[in-house]
């Protein structure tokens, strides 16, 4: 519980849902003027274009009530800024369930003693957090896409011209990402992840060999499904795949966050 209050304590930073309202001429319309998002999905070169601001979607609040509790949910966070896999990508699994390796487990425990879940210390949320709170921009360009979390975390270059993974990669918060297509659907591979990224706020661990899998299919306008798989033997008994739908917020853009500016949350989350 108590990487979970750190995890609340690091989103409450950035003000949400500030958004730019610029209409955007690319966006197509109904009669009343209002963003079409059942309309086709754009594409480019041949293929979908996911380009634009999205934000997995968010389920209701009586579902973290199970976990949080009423009065966890009604004071300790703003439902509006995340999603139940960025605070357990077990979150549907039974305590002990989790195909944890001992090693994992070992190392889930060690995080949740320490309770430094690294945004509370002005680090990144990393993958796939930074997709799971607030919102990101994907920039579809001809041979590579990139992906801007809201989260304060470094933009993600995802190669779609051909390359492979590097064979012995530095290892870095968001790792390094390769993506190319299958029909519409956007396969994004990326490996490199250093050990200091948490998967989510209860702790659970990566390590450097972790590889995770992205597929993201744009059904319309403004729906696109995407699926998480994560492969890591040395913590994990077997590979897993968590899913979110994501939607497109029209005419909008994301905002600026610095974490040390006007920081004021690591005294609090100190004393939890």
């Amino acid at each position: 519980m108590k990487a979970i209050v750190i995890l609340l304590a690091a989103t409450s930073l950035p003000l949400f849902a500030q958004w730019l309202d610029h209409p955007d001429a690319r966006t197509p319309r109904t009669k009343d003027g209002k963003a079409d998002l059942a309309a086709a999905a754009p594409r480019a070169n041949g293929k979908p274009d996911v380009s634009g601001v999205w934000q997995a979607e968010r389920p209701p609040a009586d579902e973290f009530v199970p976990v949080l509790g009423k009065q966890g949910v009604g004071l300790q966070v703003d439902i509006g800024d995340l999603t139940k896999n960025a605070i357990n990508v077990f979150w549907d699994l039974k305590p002990g369930e989790e195909p944890l390796t001992p090693e994992g487990r070992a190392e889930l425990q060690r995080n949740q003693r320490s309770g430094v879940y690294p945004p509370s210390e002005c680090l990144p949320t990393g993958i796939p957090s930074a997709m799971f709170i607030y919102a990101f921009k994907l920039v579809q360009t001809p041979r590579e896409i990139i992906m801007i979390p809201e989260t304060g975390d470094p933009a993600r270059q995802i190669y779609t011209d051909g390359r492979s993974l590097p064979k012995d990669p530095d290892p870095s918060w968001v790792g390094h990402s390769v993506g190319r297509w299958q029909g519409d659907a956007l396969v994004v591979e990326t490996g490199g992840f250093t050990e200091r990224s948490w998967l989510d706020g209860i702790g659970h661990p990566r390590s450097e060999s972790m590889r995770i899998t992205e597929r993201y299919r744009r059904r319309d306008f403004g729906h696109m499904d995407l699926e998480v798989t994560f492969e890591d033997p040395k913590y994990y008994t077997r590979p897993f795949t968590v899913t979110e739908k994501l939607d497109l917020i029209p005419d909008s853009d994301v905002i600026e966050y610095v974490c040390n500016e006007n920081e004021k949350d690591r005294a609090h989350v100190a004393k939890q």
